[in-house]
């Protein structure tokens, strides 16, 4: 299978995007996780850590207070990292071809780092950066509660916007404003993907509404 990811913000119109790319046959994005996959990243990254530190002839003492962290195994980590998020997190089903999940939590001080994970676990894997005009997402119900909301929205997209520099053809970006006006404009996308257009498929997923009304919504 190959993996998709797809990176923004609050109140970005990424569920209406999630909904666009699942409409293509063997298509499952999941939708957000609270960031799950940074714990995974965290423990990877701390065995990983603790193994370069340590004396490893020392460490292979039964004696030593890191016994056997020297052999932390990299490569296993990683495996079971993927098998167990496949397993929980993705759920691919029979039909299958592309899975991954949508995130709006890519705001991390360490995002290029942890994005070079991602594609250590799923390797190939691809982003989809979607933005939204800011003043928009700002004035939502999801970010005016919050402090500087505007601020916010801005710093979390230059955030993921500079990561992006790094993954060359492995991201593409659109803009929320262009497709809901132009559906058209997702052709660029889709044959980045190496799928078929269908613009009749895509008006009838942007007809239908996605997300929900409710506290912190608008």
């Amino acid at each position: 299978m190959d993996h998709v990811f797809v990176m923004t913000y609050g109140r970005s119109g990424s569920t209406l995007l999630m909904g666009i790319l699942n409409s293509i046959p063997g298509w499952l994005l999941r939708g957000e996780n609270r960031h799950a996959m940074r714990h995974l990243y965290e423990f990877h990254r701390s065995g990983l850590a603790e193994k370069a530190r340590v004396d490893p002839a020392r460490a292979s003492e039964p004696t030593h207070p890191w016994f056997g962290i020297e052999s932390f195994p990299e490569e296993a980590s990683l495996a079971h990292i993927r098998a167990l998020a496949e397993a929980t997190l993705l759920r691919p089903e029979p039909d299958t071809r592309v899975t991954g999940y949508k995130e709006i939590r890519w705001y991390d001080d360490d995002l290029p780092d942890y994005v070079a994970f991602l594609r250590q676990v799923f390797p190939g894997a691809r982003f989809v950066l979607n933005t939204r005009n800011l003043e928009d997402v700002a004035a939502s119900n999801y970010w005016t509660h919050k402090d500087d909301p505007l601020g916010q929205v801005q710093r979390i997209e230059a955030t993921m916007l500079a990561a992006a520099e790094g993954l060359g053809d492995s991201v593409h970006r659109v803009h929320y404003d262009d497709y809901v006006a132009d559906p058209g404009s997702l052709v660029g996308l889709f044959d980045w993907l190496g799928e078929d257009f269908d613009e009749q498929r895509v008006r009838e997923v942007m007809a239908t509404p996605h997300s929900r009304r409710g506290k912190h919504r608008d």
